[in-house]
This record gives structure tokens, sequence and C-alpha cells, in this order.
């Protein structure tokens, strides 16, 4: 079970009741298939426990911190999201976000993490499915957050199980991290959005995820921008974009393109390898030029007016052109 009204009695102002109470049937359904239970916390011992959850999955190198307890503490003061799910008393999985500006008010989902000993049964999918609830109730309609995009099971995640829309490649977002999973590797972020309402994402909620085929993409004509050769090294094709070259970071952080060619046919597919994580520990170098030649491919077409509409599990991004 969630739950997600904690310190909420009733929807905010212009929320459709209906949504959120399905949206609160959604959330309990997913933390009673993963066995767990997802609720708001505040308790220092739950705060404390989170940040310690998640330097065990980051290891962050040196003085750094991933988030300390004491920012925990001044998020759900703030009414930030501060979440966490419990097996029994054990906390096996936390999320945090934290509201922007008005007048949108959405909130961005900044970290999210399971412990090890309970992957596998979907503890993250509980926990997005109750930030949703938790957000609407409170008249957030949206959520961002970002991914590595060379990470194949976190962009089937976001995208195919939870209908988020990619809208900003963004070139080593954070700077070097030195931690356990980006290494040396430059952070490219993929930015998506996660219309709260859209009928996509209720549906992916209830477990009703959306399906990519990229092979019946590729055999009704698709274009192959981006694709592995048999030793594992990208192999970029012919495609990048109708009015884009090379991508590379802005100062305000964001892609930027260079050059213009035109590209053929209105879909087209991205690679991206089998495990990423592990080619940074054993092949380095190749691990680089995957983090180049997804930014130049992926950052290229999104920036040139091409769209993900889905991403294929086996490690395939299908995009289209957003005039198609």
């Amino acid at each position: 079970m969630t739950d997600s009204s904690a310190a909420v009695t009733q929807p905010a102002p212009g929320i459709d009741e209906r949504l959120v109470a399905d949206a609160l049937a959604a959330a309990d359904a997913a933390s009673e298939a993963a066995g767990c239970q997802v609720r708001p916390i505040n308790a220092l011992e739950h705060l404390e426990a989170v940040s310690r959850l998640f330097e065990g999955i980051w290891k962050p190198g040196g003085e750094n911190s991933l988030v300390t307890t004491e920012l925990l503490r001044a998020m759900d003061k703030a009414g930030n999201y501060v979440a966490a799910a419990f097996d029994g008393e054990t906390l096996i999985g936390a999320c945090i976000g934290f509201f922007g500006p008005p007048p949108h008010g959405a909130l961005h989902s900044h970290i999210a993490g399971v412990a090890a000993k309970a992957r596998g049964r979907n503890v993250g999918f509980a926990l997005k499915a109750h930030q949703r609830s938790w957000a609407l109730r409170r008249g957030a309609t949206q959520v961002s957050w970002t991914f590595d995009p060379l990470v194949r099971r976190n962009a089937y995640f976001n995208i195919g199980k939870l209908a988020a829309l990619p809208a900003e490649y963004l070139p080593n977002f954070y700077g070097r991290m030195n931690d356990g999973i980006n290494g040396a590797d430059d952070t490219d972020r993929l930015l998506v959005d996660w219309p709260l309402a859209d009928a996509d994402v209720a549906a992916a909620c209830h477990g009703r995820h959306r399906v990519a085929d990229a092979e019946a993409v590729r055999a009704a004509g698709a274009a192959v921008a981006l694709d592995a050769t048999a030793h594992g090294w990208p192999s970029p094709g012919p495609v990048t974009g109708p009015v884009t070259g090379p991508v590379t970071g802005s100062a305000s952080g964001s892609a930027s393109s260079s050059a213009s060619g035109p590209a053929t046919g209105s879909r087209v597919l991205v690679a991206v390898p089998e495990d990423i994580e592990l080619l940074r520990r054993s092949d380095p170098e190749c691990a680089a030029a995957w983090r180049s030649a997804l930014r130049d491919t992926l950052g290229g077409l999104l920036v040139g007016g091409w769209q993900v509409t889905g991403f294929d599990r086996a490690g395939w991004y299908i995009l289209m052109r957003k005039d198609a």
C-alpha cells in the first residue's frame, strides 16, 4: 500500500478527483505487486537510511556526497517529495524530487534508487507510481527527470514502462562525477517530461506499458542512424537529422547543433550498447566512443526536429520526424 495523502486531504483546485483516485489505485496496485509499502518520510532515522542507500548505490568518490540527511530534511520541510519504499520495516528504495518555480509548479524528480537485494521486484516502478499520485494530489501535472541515455535498462524503464517523453539532450550535465556508476565518463543526460494526466502515462502506471518493435520499424523502411559493429563499437549511419550536425554543449549545458544535412524517411533507429557500465570498466575507450557517437546522433536528431517515440528493450531508440 502507498500513502499518497499525507498532509493533503483533498486534491488541489483544478485537478480532477477521478484522475487522482485512479492514480492512487495504480500506485496501490504497483506497490502491492512489488511487495512493498511506499510512503513519504520525515523521521531522521529514515532520512539517514535514504542517504546511506544512495551512497551505497552510487559510491561517490572523494569528499563528494550524493545527498545529505540535512538536505533531505530541508526538502521535506519545504514541501518537496521525499519518499521511500519499505519491505516490512526495512527501507529498500527511495525517490526524492523538488518543485520548480511558479507558475508551472512542475516537480523535478532528482534521484531514485533501489537496494540491490530488492532489484527485479519493480520497486522502482512502485516509487514512480506513488510519485505521480502524490504530485497530482498537490496540483502538479508534470514531472521531469534526467537519465543517462546510454544505460539501456533505464531507457526502457523511463520510456517504455513509464511512457515518459524525451525532451532535451544535455551534454555533460553534471560534469565529472567520479562515482561507482559514471566513472570518469562525461555525464550526458536525457531530460524527460512525464505528463501525469496523459492517457499513455495513466495506462503505463496501471501496467500497460508502451511496446516498441525496432525490427518492425526497420522492416517498414526506417534508417539506422547509429548501430553497433560486430566488435561492439558504435557505427554511425548517414542520418543526422533535417537541420543538424554534431551536438556540443552550450554555456547553459543544453545541446546545440552547427551544421545541416537532410535526412530521408520519417523514422530512424539509434542503438545503445548492451551494458555501458560494464564497458566503462572493461574498455573505457569504447565507452567514450559510444558517448560521443550518441551525443552527436541522438542529440543532433532531437535538436533537428525529431522526437523519441519509443525504446525497444533490445537496445534501440525509435525516433520520428515531428512534421511527419
